[in-house]
């Protein structure tokens, strides 16, 4: 008996699926993969080298056709094993139609933040964000979900509603930014000597700039010091490192200068009965 002959007789228990079929189905299914792969990499080239289209814009893009390829070779593989595919599709269609009966308006939602935020970019890949309380790098902008990365290395999706919907808080999108560093110094301490003390200390800084100049004002006459802001303006990529330079020299220059930095205290007063 010749080998296609064994292969058109022999099929696999409980069911009618020859082993042809398993065998044209393999091929299928690895050709086809091949197939889709390099669809998608000349479709994700083509986006970036023909059109100025955002990365996250093309990352969504690139993302939804993968979906619907993968869909369509799964299909075909199915077919190609003689499975009725219009029976599977329309148990698809059943499953979808019932997902949509339930979270049809969240979905769509979703979906169409989703598209906004990738198109408009109140966000942007790799920027320093807060949403809802929530701070992170964005790393993607996916078809139903936002990713981020805390600083911990915490990973965290939130709904594109949720993005598109709230106040972002978006810490990278400017070159520059204003640092602001708070400390009290007592009521009995020289305030001209602490304000030019702190405006030297931050002049002297190499990545503070010259322009806005550093500035230090009274914020605050608390109970126990008077609260000084330190504020000087860095480059976005320099704010935590000078942050935490002044906020560490400060403490440094001021014990120098013979300026106080008092403890917390409350004087009580006790009245006894003679």
């Amino acid at each position: 008996m010749e080998i296609v002959d064994i292969l058109n007789t022999t099929t696999i228990p409980l069911s009618e699926i020859t082993l042809e079929k398993v065998v044209l189905a393999v091929i299928v299914a690895v050709i086809g993969w091949i197939v889709v792969r390099v669809l998608i990499s000349a479709f994700t080239k083509a986006l970036s080298r023909a059109s100025h289209l955002p990365e996250l814009v093309i990352e969504f893009l690139v993302r939804f056709l993968s979906v619907l390829l993968y869909v369509i070779l799964v299909l075909v593989v199915l077919a190609t094993l003689g499975v009725d595919v219009s029976s599977v599709v329309l148990g698809l269609s059943a499953v979808i139609g019932l997902i949509l009966g339930f979270g049809l308006q969240d979905t769509i939602t979703n979906l169409a933040a989703g598209v906004w935020v990738a198109a408009l970019r109140p966000i942007d890949k790799g920027e320093f964000v807060e949403i809802k309380g929530i701070s992170g790098t964005v790393t993607s902008v996916g078809i139903m979900a936002t990713e981020l990365v805390k600083a911990d290395n915490t990973y965290i999706t939130i709904p594109n509603s949720l993005v598109w919907g709230s106040p972002v808080i978006n810490s990278s999108r400017m070159d520059t930014r204003r640092v602001e560093v708070k400390v009290g110094i007592a009521y009995d301490s020289d305030l001209d000597l602490a304000i030019r003390v702190a405006t030297d200390l931050m002049a002297a800084h190499e990545a503070v700039l010259p322009l806005p100049k550093p500035a230090v004002v009274v914020s605050e006459l608390a109970d126990s010091s008077v609260n000084l802001s330190l504020r000087a303006w860095t480059e976005t990529s320099n704010y935590w490192r000078v942050r935490g330079d002044l906020t560490r020299d400060i403490l440094r220059a001021f014990r120098e200068n013979e300026v106080e930095i008092p403890f917390p205290q409350v004087d009580v007063h006790l009245d006894r009965d003679q």
